[in-house]
C-alpha cells in the first residue's frame, strides 16, 4: 500500500495543495472556503472547478458535464483530501467504486459534548427535509447512511467537555456526518446548519470554521489497481482550537 502524506498544511482560504498527480489522477488537499462544484450560487466565490478548468489542460479540465473530473465532494468550510480524474475511464471508475463503497474514508471532527461509547456504528437514514429544502436531516423515508467513529480524545472549556472524533462514513450522503452527529445529540463544532444558531455563534468566537477534516482517502488505483492511501495532517487553524483546551 501507498502511503502518501502531505508536508505543509493549508490554511484557511490558501491555494488547493496537489499532493499527488499522474497521468489519470489529481490529488489535492482542498483547503476550507472553498466551494467543489460551479453553481448559480457560487458567483463572486472560490470554487474548485473554476481552478481546474483555469490551471489544467488535462482531458476533463474543461468538462461541465463532468465537473472537471471532480469524482466527490467536500463541503465549502470542509478541509482536506479530494480525488480528480483527469480522464472519462478514471472518471467513471472511481465513482463507481464510491458508489460500491470502496473507498476509506476518515474524517476528523470536533464535537459537543462527551461521546460514549468510544467507538460506535451510527445507522439512520439521510433525506432532505420536506419543511426546509436547503437542509437534510435523519428520515423514515430516507437513504441508508451508515457512519462508524471512534474518540481520539476528550477537552475542557470553559467547564464544557468536547470529544475530537475519527469517522468513517460508510455511505455519502449530502452533510451525512453533519447530520448523525446532530442526531445523537453531538453535533459539530460551528455547524451553523445544524448544532443551532445559538450554539454555532457562540462556538465562532473561538473556532473559526466547521472544525470537520478530511483525513485519509483510500481506493484502488483506476488503471493499475494499487490500493493508493492519501492523508492530509490537520490544518492550522484546527490545531490551534485544540491548543484552547485542556485535555480531559
Amino acid at each position: 500500500m501507498l502511503i502518501v502524506k502531505e508536508k505543509e498544511r493549508s490554511s484557511f482560504l490558501a491555494t488547493p495543495k496537489v499532493v499527488f498527480e499522474d497521468n489519470h489522477l489529481l490529488v489535492l488537499d482542498k483547503p476550507a472556503g472553498w466551494v467543489v462544484n460551479v453553481a448559480k450560487t457560487t458567483i463572486g466565490l472560490q470554487v474548485l472547478q473554476s481552478w481546474l478548468a483555469q490551471n489544467y489542460n488535462y482531458p476533463l479540465a474543461k468538462s461541465r458535464e463532468n465537473r472537471s473530473g471532480i469524482v466527490h465532494r467536500l463541503d465549502k468550510e470542509t478541509s482536506g483530501i479530494l480525488v480528480v480524474a483527469k480522464r472519462k475511464e478514471a472518471y467513471d471508475n472511481l465513482q463507481k467504486q464510491f458508489r460500491e463503497r470502496v473507498v476509506e474514508k476518515t474524517y476528523i471532527a470536533l464535537v459537543h459534548g462527551k461521546v460514549s461509547p468510544e467507538k460506535g456504528i451510527i445507522d439512520a437514514p439521510v433525506g432532505r427535509l420536506p419543511w426546509r429544502r436547503d437542509r437534510f436531516g435523519v428520515l423514515p423515508g430516507g437513504r441508508s447512511a451508515k457512519t462508524s467513529y471512534k474518540v481520539i480524545a476528550y477537552y475542557l472549556l470553559d467547564d464544557a467537555c468536547y470529544t475530537l472524533l475519527e469517522l468513517y462514513p460508510k455511505t455519502g450522503r449530502t452533510h451525512q456526518i453533519r447530520i448523525h452527529m446532530k442526531y445523537i445529540n453531538h453535533p459539530v463544532v460551528g455547524d451553523a446548519f445544524y448544532a443551532g444558531r445559538k450554539t454555532a455563534r457562540k462556538d465562532r468566537t473561538w473556532c473559526p470554521r466547521l472544525f470537520l477534516h478530511a483525513n485519509k482517502l483510500g481506493f484502488f488505483h483506476p488503471f493499475t489497481f494499487k490500493k493508493l492511501t492519501f492523508e492530509s495532517k490537520l490544518t492550522q487553524d484546527l490545531q490551534g482550537v485544540l491548543g484552547l483546551f485542556n485535555v480531559k
